[in-house]
């Protein structure tokens, strides 16, 4: 039986878009521009340690807690840096509010393979879209210059919403304002537990994004599963 489906949301990192590069990468360049020497192993593991550590402390770029999410990024950059050993403020705050900028643009992102084609699909099919993603405000930017913005008639960030995927809120302002009740919603989205089960429990179908070689995930029927997105349409048409 066809699903009766009108409303299709979507997570944004790793389901339609993913950095170019790993995040040593663009903060070693970034460095490099500006004398100083770092390996991009070492930053890409301080970052992980820095952006944990923020993460923890300031949930959800810290918009309970009064700090902007640009606040929020800088003194993650700066931290991630300070890990690998650089200390000089001057050029901290340069390299931060560059990198900062930088991640606000197609700069370090591209769109995943099939992703636009499968936008467009669905577009002509007639479903209703939307984003639901827990990123911070730059998103509609990034997505815009990705050309990926026009497809979309909302997205909710959790930085914007105020509550972050796991949290059952999101998904129901999405339901909101998408006008659907979660049965002719879908969400499709990379990870189990913040993108399917989230989905699923407020009762959404969901569809998990899982390449090949990613190991299957208990729970989750095969027909749920998507190994690439332009299964999509097959997948909800059958």
């Amino acid at each position: 039986a066809m699903l009766r489906l009108r409303l299709l949301t979507w997570d944004v990192k790793d389901t339609l878009l993913r950095l170019r590069q790993p995040v040593g990468e663009s903060y070693a360049a970034e460095a490099r521009a500006h004398g100083v020497r770092v390996q991009p192993e070492a930053l890409g593991q301080s970052f992980r340690e820095a952006y944990g550590a923020q993460s923890r402390r300031f949930p959800n770029y810290g918009r309970g807690q009064g700090l902007s999410s640009q606040q929020w990024w800088v003194d993650v950059v700066k931290q991630t840096f300070r890990l690998s050993g650089v200390h000089e403020d001057g050029v901290l705050t340069l390299m931060a509010e560059n990198l900062y900028r930088d991640f606000c643009s197609a700069r370090n992102w591209e769109v995943l393979p099939g992703a636009g084609e499968t936008l467009s699909r669905c577009c002509q099919r007639g479903f209703r879209m939307g984003v639901v993603s827990n990123f911070d405000n730059r998103l509609e930017n990034v997505l815009s210059q990705c050309n990926l913005w026009h497809h979309f008639e909302f997205v909710l960030t959790s930085e914007d919403v105020g509550f972050a995927k796991p949290d059952r809120r999101i998904f129901e302002e999405a339901l909101r304002l998408g006008g659907v009740p979660p049965e002719q919603a879908a969400h499709v989205g990379d990870d189990y537990a913040r993108d399917y089960r989230a989905a699923r429990a407020v009762g959404m179908h969901g569809f998990l994004l899982r390449a090949a070689g990613q190991g299957k995930e208990p729970g989750v029927p095969p027909e749920h599963i998507l190994p690439a997105l332009s299964h999509l349409l097959a997948l909800i048409e059958k």
